[in-house]
């Protein structure tokens, strides 16, 4: 058995490689443990992430487990034997941890796994690498199919390529990795479930699969907590919240978004493709600056996608501005048997930040999370961008960029740390840069940056 706190290769899929350390500090808290990053100091991890394997410390076996099960990108989690940049080290390191693996010796069946990162493999150099761990001195039975353990080898390559365009020798790896398998990434299969092009409704907005489980997972999202989503859309985030067991609550200035046009909603037919229609709370129409809420402290977790404009713009009730030379158009008496549809105006995307955050401390619990994606020019932007949405009871807990080239999308978590109570937000924040001494933000003005190609301000004169 493996001893109580000890390190695990943990082994990612190449994806979204920013996202991995919040996703799994969120699912640990999540659970009542801690990650231990001790081999990395703040600057190393910067470049280990952006690697496909990761040693770390966990104080249980079954917290990998947790992980393992919970985190979307996590493959698999392997027991840490040993580590060398030639296998002479990563020999000498294995031998003296014998303790650690001298227990499977007399009777256990296994089965070697050999794997390149950047670099296939030959079936002759798998062999060979096996047959150099015959000093462990294994007596159970080879077993392919279903091994009491799993023993893994992985080598991780700078590239499968030298400058010169030759491949690589076999043994030109920048680093071996040798380990005991302990939990397969289980979690990763969610992501063919909720595919959207599978989905039984779905919009030209909709958040991809991958994503959506991110961002659940940002919200810890568990059974018994109760979620809101401000700009619920055709409900992306809705189903993988409520999967993990949340109630969540939805709204939206466009009704015809959530509806559809059957009789049955559209988003309580998704819901139902993925059994989770009862973890529906609510869907309800109207504009979250004129919201209903008359008590704050609600929810567990705000999480949403809000509209910035690149396919859907956002907007807010109430009227454009007019020229003072020309009177406001005659709006003619409603018909009583016709709906009145209210009319709307852009809502400016750092505004909507800025309200987006004083709304989410008004509603939601002492540590509670708000969970958002916001856009940014990438060559404009600053941390202090999104430091500067911040307030009072509010901290920046995560913020992991996808990028887009000239732009990228940032997952933003935010928590609230204190239980005072706030009065709710009066939604008319003034424009972030009037005072002329802040900068304006990378992700203020986005809709006309990202049509007008992201120009510099010297291309615009």
């Amino acid at each position: 058995m493996a001893p109580s706190s000890c390190d695990y290769i943990f082994v990612f899929a190449q994806a979204h490689d920013e996202f991995r350390v919040p996703e799994l500090r969120s699912i640990a808290e999540l659970h009542g443990f801690q990650v231990g990053f001790d081999r990395y100091t703040p600057e190393e991890l910067v470049n280990a992430i952006k690697r496909p394997f990761m040693i770390l410390r966990l104080e249980e076996k079954e917290h990998a487990k947790l992980l393992a099960n919970r985190c979307i990108l996590i493959r698999s989690i392997y027991e840490f034997y040993a580590q060398g940049s030639t296998y002479g080290e990563l020999h000498e390191a294995n031998k003296r941890v014998r303790s650690r693996w001298e227990q499977y010796i007399p009777n256990t069946s296994f089965k070697f796994t050999v794997i390149g990162y950047n670099h296939g493999l030959s079936q002759r150099r798998q062999r060979n690498v096996i047959e150099s761990f015959s000093y462990m001195d294994f007596l159970g039975k080879i077993e392919m199919k279903d091994p009491q353990i799993t023993l893994g080898v992985f080598e991780e390559y700078e590239d499968d390529r030298r400058p010169d365009g030759s491949r690589n020798a076999d043994d030109e790896f920048k680093q071996a990795y040798f380990g005991r398998l302990v939990a397969e990434g289980t979690a990763r299969s969610l992501i063919g479930m909720f595919d959207v092009k599978k989905r039984t409704y779905c919009g030209n907005t909709s958040m991809e699969a991958e994503m959506s489980l991110l961002m659940a997972n940002q919200t810890q999202a568990a059974p018994g907590k109760l979620m809101y989503d401000p700009f619920i859309g055709t409900g992306s985030m809705a189903y993988t919240t409520a999967y993990f067991g949340a109630h969540v609550y939805g709204s939206d200035i466009d009704g015809r978004q959530m509806r559809g046009k059957a009789q049955t909603p559209g988003i309580i037919r998704a819901a139902a493709q993925y059994g989770v229609a009862q973890q529906i709370i609510d869907l309800c129409t109207f504009d979250v600056t004129r919201h209903p809420w008359r008590c704050g402290g609600l929810f567990d977790a705000i999480i949403t996608d809000p509209p910035y404009g690149v396919r859907a713009g956002a907007k807010r009730l109430g009227r454009k501005k007019h020229r003072n030379d020309r009177p406001p158009p005659q709006v003619p008496r409603p018909d009583p048997d016709e709906p009145y549809i209210p009319p709307t105006k852009p809502y400016e995307l750092s505004a909507l930040v800025a309200d987006l955050v004083l709304f989410a401390r008004y509603q939601l619990k002492p540590r509670g999370l708000l969970v958002f994606f916001l856009p940014t020019v990438t060559e404009t932007y600053e941390g202090v961008d999104v430091q500067a949405a911040l307030c009072e009871g509010m901290e920046l807990v995560a913020n992991s960029v996808q990028e887009f080239g000239s732009w990228g999308r940032r997952l933003i978590t935010i928590r609230k740390t204190t239980a005072e109570s706030y009065p709710p937000p009066t939604f008319d924040s003034a424009d972030i840069n009037d005072a002329g001494t802040l900068r304006a933000p990378a992700h203020k003005d986005f809709r006309e940056k990202y049509f007008q190609g992201f120009k510099k301000a010297s291309e615009e004169l």
